[in-house]
């Protein structure tokens, strides 16, 4: 007999709802959700096919250890966790005052009730607003570009709504290959007549679905994507394209915003992407002429020095010619992993409590000190370090602690040899399911169980809150990553961490997240669809989209004035190539399950570099050799994979193989505003071996 057991698979932001089959208290098959709601429809991808594999491989983390004369030893919890607590005592009591003296990574890989549970630990125990986590990553920029055009930085529509836009824009979003259960609603938009406009640096399969369907593809150079998007919208306003009457009585700024855009001409926003000009004007004339357009992007947008620049321009984009506030349109990020959008929601990030209420405002302080009962005095008052902040500051031996939780800087950061050199000075914390590059180098090990282990909840790219589900109990000697959590808290003297169970944390986050006030715990367990936020009370039936009928959360839409400026880092005469770092179909995030599913793995075992035909034979590199490639933070050996899909002077790297890490390369200059490093554009070379 086989148990069956409804989950939310974890292979990315779509939220697409599995079956779990159970036998003899181990996972042996995945199989998609096929009656009731579900977002992938009944389908899963590959990734999500094999999401079972990694549960229960060999490499789970099972002890909790303690390095001891240089090496991991295993221990007790008991002695793990007094150790850890003792530690971080010692370091803030040495410190006094200084709030930024430990830091805390979540996980986007871990639930809202977890993320909730870290940011308060950091908050209420550590006196620290220094927690953060991946999103810093991948969508910080959106959360602050969208939330200063709109009031609110989330995806404004459901995923649903994609297949009935009429123009689909998408740009910086590999869909397909990285969320292609998305990407299966726009094929069904294709079938239905839309046009689909394309900007890439790379020739992505979208690019062909987009020519064969009357629409049009655009490789732009990479950070050039401001330039492109106001080349189009000039176009838009010259042609008399905009929707006049959506500006008047919604938006503001419009005449500084207009003032920039008449500047950039499609000839000269041309000369800067590398796009030809009349494809700028025929992509521009395609979205000012669509009813219903969707602008769908990703990282590709993001991870750039001016990535609050790009999602902003997005916004114009779509408030230019009235694509807000109505079914099928929308500024739609897509997020990479499960739970990003949650652990934002929740607080996991420096400037924000749950529900982004700002650190900085003393009633969001005093709110949250009387519900975690702590004196508000002591509470931490100001921004704390972001992600790379903490690396510097580790680096600098500022920083003398790091608690990590479900995260991977050892292959996500940028300029990896430095985050190296940074980890070694602190004492480390390391709470995750296996053994990683980062696990390597901590002082304390924490053994954590993974999410088919877990009760709780994921928030999708969608803005939907769904249930997980325990589909067998924790493996032997592993914790909850909320109760390890919860532990600390207690051996460092305060109770208030304590949980008999999730519902308890959701309870919590009812009473102090307006955005999350009425997502109850037995309406997710009675709603198989679960809800979107905003959801402010019980009675509420969620919101399927934002600012509708062009209300605005903010009031009105914002236009923002942004010219045009160059990546922190452009190629030269000693390195002449830009490299782009991202994903591929078979992998996830840094790898750390999905190479531990045997037939992921099989499908891409090793990493490479695409590199163009024409750069490929200036270097007299063949399809398959192994290469070196170097910037000015490092150097990898890979392989070259010698293809149509980059142009001459771009080649790209996936980021997911730990043996060849793309991050040794990137660049670590942030965006000043999000703080979210241009892993999209740094200059590099390739050296034959």
């Amino acid at each position: 007999m086989m148990e069956k057991v409804k989950t939310t698979c974890v292979y990315c932001g779509t939220g697409c709802q599995v079956y779990f089959k159970v036998k003899d208290g181990k996972i042996v098959d995945t199989k998609p959700v096929r009656d009731g709601f579900n977002p992938g429809h009944g389908k899963l991808c590959i990734k999500g096919w094999n999401l079972h594999e990694f549960i229960h491989h060999p490499d789970r983390l099972t002890e909790p250890m303690i390095r001891k004369n240089g090496k991991l030893e295993k221990v007790s919890w008991d002695e793990a966790i007094n150790f850890v607590a003792s530690k971080f005592k010692t370091i803030m009591e040495e410190n006094p005052g200084n709030k930024k003296v430990i830091g805390c990574l979540s996980s986007a890989k871990c639930t809202n009730e977890e993320n909730y549970v870290m940011q308060k630990f950091a908050r209420a125990v550590l006196k620290t607003n220094s927690v953060d986590h991946c999103a810093r990553l991948c969508h910080a920029s959106t959360v602050v570009g969208l939330v200063a055009a709109f009031g609110s930085g989330a995806m404004t529509n459901s995923i649903d709504e994609i297949a009935d836009s009429d123009v689909i824009y998408i740009t910086g979003s590999n869909t397909n290959e990285q969320h292609p259960l998305i990407g299966a609603r726009i094929l069904e938009a294709l079938h239905k007549g839309a046009k689909l406009v394309v900007a890439d640096p790379r020739t992505i399969p979208l690019c062909e679905l987009a020519t064969d369907h009357g629409g049009i593809e655009m490789n732009q150079r990479p950070g050039t994507d401001v330039a492109l998007m106001n080349g189009m919208m000039n176009v838009i306003i010259n042609e008399n394209l905009h929707d006049k009457e959506f500006i008047e009585n919604h938006c503001e700024n419009f005449d500084a915003f207009k003032e920039e855009i008449l500047k950039m001409s499609p000839e000269k926003a041309s000369e800067i992407t590398g796009v030809p000009k009349e494809k700028i004007i025929e992509a521009a004339r395609i979205i000012g002429n669509g009813k219903a357009v969707s602008l769908i992007y990703s990282m590709g947008i993001t991870q750039h020095t001016t990535g609050v620049d790009n999602v902003k321009t997005c916004a114009n984009l779509q408030m230019l010619c009235g694509n807000m506030g109505k079914w099928g349109t929308g500024v739609n990020p897509l997020r990479g992993q499960q739970n990003v959008q949650g652990a934002c929601d929740l607080g996991a990030l420096a400037n924000v409590f749950s529900g982004y209420q700002k650190v900085i405002e003393a009633d969001k302080r005093e709110k949250m000190a009387k519900e975690w009962g702590i004196n508000v005095n002591d509470m931490d008052d100001q921004i704390g370090l972001t992600v790379v902040e903490m690396m510097n500051a580790a680096h600098d031996g500022e920083l003398k602690a790091l608690y990590v939780m479900g995260e991977n800087p050892m292959v996500s950061d940028p300029d990896i040899n430095h985050v190296r050199e940074g980890l070694k000075k602190t004492f480390l914390v390391v709470q995750d399911i296996f053994p990683t590059p980062t696990v390597e180098l901590a002082d304390v090990v924490l053994p954590a169980a993974s999410f088919a282990e877990t009760v709780g909840t994921f928030t999708s790219t969608e803005r939907r809150i769904q249930m997980i589900r325990a589909a067998i109990n924790p493996i032997p000697n592993t914790k909850l990553d909320w109760e390890i959590v919860g532990l600390i808290a207690k051996a460092m003297g305060y109770d208030g961490l304590i949980y008999s169970h999730p519902r308890e944390i959701m309870d919590e986050i009812n009473r102090t997240t307006p955005i999350y006030g009425g997502i109850t715990w037995d309406r997710l367990l009675s709603d198989e669809k679960g809800l979107q936020w905003p959801c402010p009370d019980p009675q509420h039936p969620g919101t399927v989209y934002l600012h509708k009928d062009g209300k605005f959360s903010r009031g009105k839409g914002y236009f923002s004035a942004i010219p045009f400026k160059d990546p922190a880092e452009l190629p030269d005469e000693s390195y002449p190539l830009i490299l782009s770092t991202g994903r591929i179909l078979w992998h996830f995030h840094t790898g750390t399950m999905s190479r531990r599913s045997p037939t992921l793995h099989a499908r891409a075992p090793e990493g490479y570099v695409e590199v163009s035909i024409e750069d490929a034979n200036e270097l007299k590199i063949v399809d398959g050799e192994k290469v070196k490639v170097k910037s000015r933070r490092g150097e990898i050996i890979t392989k070259a994979k010698v293809t149509e899909r980059v142009k001459k002077g771009i080649i790209f790297i996936p980021f997911h193989f730990k043996e060849a890490a793309a991050n040794v390369l990137t660049n670590p200059a942030l965006d000043p505003i999000a703080k979210i490093p241009e892993f999209k554009v740094c200059s590099a070379k390739i050296e034959k071996l």
